[in-house]
């Protein structure tokens, strides 16, 4: 498996990148096996848990980590990067809401500076409220080169000595676009309307993603936006306690139709290759709407104390019951809720979650 993205798929990139996002403390990880990873949740994330149904026998390896050899490699290698996304200007410089740190169920939203109220009502704050994050993160586009100079000579050399064709076997997971929108459309990075910008981000992830099937890759595994508005940081914009920001979760839903029309529309473009639509949005959604029936309780707090922005305090406290909570951070979900979307991805046989087949019915072709 080879996964590319951000902080919703990354295993620990960023833990050897000059940026100040980084999960490699505590609290993250505190139910993780190996302790602080560089995930950005308390235990394992959804790419963990997909290996876990594939049956893999370790952890996919990182790309940045020194200790990725090539027998790690024929594993698969995750190049994900949290804050970054499908455009390249994506997250090299972050505008990160202010919380209120001192309750981790306590959101103050954005400092006593004030606000000025950005796109489709998206509250941004003023100067005295921003936190500016520089550094570097790794782009999709630079993902992919990572695979291509890197990774795939590697591969086709193993291949040489097989004697077979390894990459039609390999899932390539690709969860990407979020933070396109938080940190660059909402932040006011882009003068289009949500629609061209939309249009733009489908069009070039269709790019990259016939990059990825022109270096050999014919099997997808395509992850929807997750509900981006009812995050602790989604809401936190438009000072919500309850109900999510629907400027934020427009977008996200937007986003999402057009991804689902280009599982159908480039197939054609990619002879032999198999694309899977995982619907993340309506999955977590339902898990938001109806919590009791996933054992949840609470869908619109961080388990975690918050620091600034949407990271957890380092050393900082964290809820009693985790299996309780949506939310680890204010906005990554927590184990239990990657939990449910790595089963759905993997097994589910409705189409509303997971199109046109599950996981498990793709690595049987």
């Amino acid at each position: 498996m080879f996964v590319f993205g951000s902080s919703l798929v990354d295993n620990g990139n960023n833990n050897y990148l000059d940026t100040m996002f980084k999960a490699d403390f505590l609290p993250y990880g505190m139910d993780f096996p190996l302790g602080p990873s560089g995930r950005f949740t308390n235990g394992k994330n959804v790419i963990d848990l997909l290996g876990d149904h594939l049956q893999l026998p370790a952890f996919i390896p990182v790309f940045n980590d020194p200790s990725t050899n090539v027998s790690r490699m024929l594993l698969g290698v995750n190049y994900a990067s949290g804050n970054s996304g499908i455009l390249d200007e994506t997250g090299t410089v972050s505008i990160v809401m202010g919380y209120n740190g001192a309750s981790r169920n306590s959101y103050g939203g954005v400092g006593g500076g004030g606000t000025n109220v950005g796109r489709d009502g998206a509250a941004v704050s003023r100067a005295g409220d921003h936190h500016f994050l520089h550094g570097n993160v790794t782009s999709l586009n630079q993902q992919i080169k990572n695979f291509e100079e890197v990774t795939l000579p590697i591969l086709k050399a193993e291949q040489l000595r097989r004697g077979d064709e390894l990459l039609p076997n390999y899932l390539f997971v690709v969860g990407s676009g979020g933070n396109d929108y938080t940190l660059n459309y909402f932040l006011g990075r882009s003068n289009t309307s949500l629609e061209a910008f939309t249009q733009n981000l489908i069009m070039t992830l269709s790019r990259q993603l016939k990059k990825l099937y022109s270096l050999g890759a014919r099997k997808f595994v395509i992850m929807a936006l997750y509900p981006l508005g009812c995050s602790p940081s989604g809401r936190a914009r438009q000072f919500l306690r309850n109900g999510c920001n629907q400027s934020l979760n427009m977008a996200a839903h937007l986003f999402n139709a057009h991804l689902k029309s280009l599982v159908d529309v480039i197939k054609p473009q990619m002879p032999g290759s198999t694309l899977v639509y995982v619907n993340s949005y309506k999955i977590i959604r339902d898990i938001i709407k109806n919590p009791s029936s996933k054992g949840f309780n609470d869908t619109s707090s961080a388990c975690c104390e918050v620091d600034i922005g949407i990271l957890c305090k380092r050393g900082g406290s964290t809820c009693a019951n985790r299996s309780s909570y949506v939310y680890f951070d204010a906005l990554h979900p927590i184990e239990a809720v990657n939990v449910v979307l790595a089963s759905k991805a993997y097994a589910s046989n409705r189409n509303a979650e997971v199109y046109p087949m599950n996981v498990e019915q793709l690595t049987k072709l």
